[in-house]
């Protein structure tokens, strides 16, 4: 019997991660191990990364200028919007304080014996500076300014996804506000890229096994489990806080706000989930949340397409959090009391990072930086999660991503069907 892709996904993680952990363990530091990593592993997984990747502008755009101007009523748009801003804003908040009270009570950072602190800190500072160390972090008005674009092109070219949504987001009122035969064409043209986006989506997902597989050979084969164990504690603490977050919160939410099983809801959004996990990119999984929207939670196509492509940039709660614990991790590990100000402060950055940061792998680094700054924490302390933040990146951006679709659950809920029928 043909296994369905979400069970080839899964076969491709464990595969991967088991095949690479024995290859750790049997040829440790062997030059025929670093070549197979460098030559076969990482280029079929980086080329399986880049296909995402590649189609994530055009789809982007397409979905969500689409999804505005099938919204039609821009008084429907505002209540849309509404919505996903409260809902993110609330639950962002809740998962940044499930990590800081974590973090408070089970303290990650205390008992550190003075061999693993030194262990630890050797090349700190490098590692630090080599992530965090490039142009700063923009905050303030500059952050505000740079959302609205200049040149599209440019910021489609560079990769800034807040500007590329600002863009999409005033085209789509555009084309829902303009009601000529030369508009409707253009929604077509537009309609007509979507649906090519999703079809080379769905040719690139076709060999998602392979690609995973390979990501997770390489992660795996290159760090084995070793500084996963000299950071246990705080490696536990955001699993932990993840977990709660993910199955506590998201499961009530889906629930009593969207009024959908947790269980349909978990079974519809596993493809999401591994896509996630296996990219460590909630920019890359975007096309494949955006399929199981449709096809397993059947959501309104322009609500969901509306709320899934914000949520890639600025529904981050597993971000946030990962944010938090990780600051006041590094304050322990460096014996530096914070404050309950200095905490409260913590959480609403937390809060507007998870909104503000790139949806790439370890795109949230740079703003950890900035916050330890902030609270007088060394910045180099950064240095020391870098070994464990590609595992943690890969299951906060499961959060991530599967954030977004409660999101887009629970923004469902009242809202009418493409067919004219409303989501209950």
């Amino acid at each position: 019997m043909a296994r369905s892709l979400h069970s080839k996904m899964l076969i491709g993680v464990v595969g991967g991660a088991v095949a690479g952990m024995v290859a750790y363990l049997a040829f440790p530091g062997h030059p025929a191990l670093a070549g197979v990593v460098k030559y076969v592993a990482n280029p079929i997984g980086q080329i399986y990364l880049r296909l995402l990747l590649m189609l994530v502008i055009p789809l982007l755009f397409s979905a969500l200028a689409l999804g505005i101007a099938e919204l039609g009523d821009l008084r429907r748009l505002g209540r849309v919007g509404l919505k996903t801003l409260g809902y993110t804003v609330l639950v962002s908040s809740i998962a940044v304080l499930i990590g800081l009270t974590l973090v408070n009570v089970l303290r990650p950072g205390d008992g550190i014996s003075d061999e693993l602190r030194t262990r630890l800190l050797q090349g700190a500072a490098d590692r630090a500076a080599s992530v965090a160390g490039g142009g700063g972090v923009k905050g303030g008005m500059d952050l505000l300014l740079d959302i609205v674009p200049k040149n599209p092109i440019a910021a489609m070219a560079s990769g800034d996804m807040l500007a590329v949504m600002f863009f999409s987001f005033f085209f789509g009122v555009g084309m829902a506000m303009t009601h000529t035969e030369a508009a409707d064409r253009l929604k077509s043209v537009v309609q007509g890229l979507f649906d090519v986006s999703m079809k080379l989506i769905n040719l690139v997902i076709s060999i998602a096994p392979y690609g995973v597989a390979a990501l997770l050979f390489s992660l795996t084969a290159t760090l084995g489990f070793e500084i996963l164990l000299s950071l246990a504690k705080y490696v536990g603490v955001v699993l932990l806080a993840l977990a709660l977050h993910q199955f506590g919160v998201y499961s009530l939410a889906v629930k009593f706000l969207g009024g959908m099983s947790p269980l349909r809801f978990f079974k519809g959004v596993q493809e999401a989930m591994i896509t996630a996990f296996s990219t460590a990119s909630s920019n890359a999984s975007l096309p494949t949340a955006l399929k199981v929207a449709d096809e397993n939670l059947r959501l309104p196509k322009d609500v969901s397409r509306f709320v899934l492509t914000i949520g890639s940039t600025a529904n981050q709660n597993g971000t946030a959090l990962f944010e938090g614990v990780t600051v006041l991790f590094l304050a322990q590990f460096y014996g530096i009391d914070l404050s309950l100000t200095q905490q409260v402060t913590v959480l609403g950055v937390c809060i507007l990072g998870g909104i503000g940061t790139a949806g790439v792998p370890a795109g949230s680094i740079p703003v950890v930086a900035m916050i330890l700054a902030m609270v007088g924490v060394p910045v180099e302390g950064i240095g020391l999660i870098l070994g464990v933040d590609r595992f943690l990146d890969m299951c906060r951006t499961t959060l991530n991503v599967t954030g977004d679709l409660a999101a887009a659950v629970v923004v469902s809920r009242g809202e009418p069907m493409n067919d004219g029928a409303t989501k209950n």
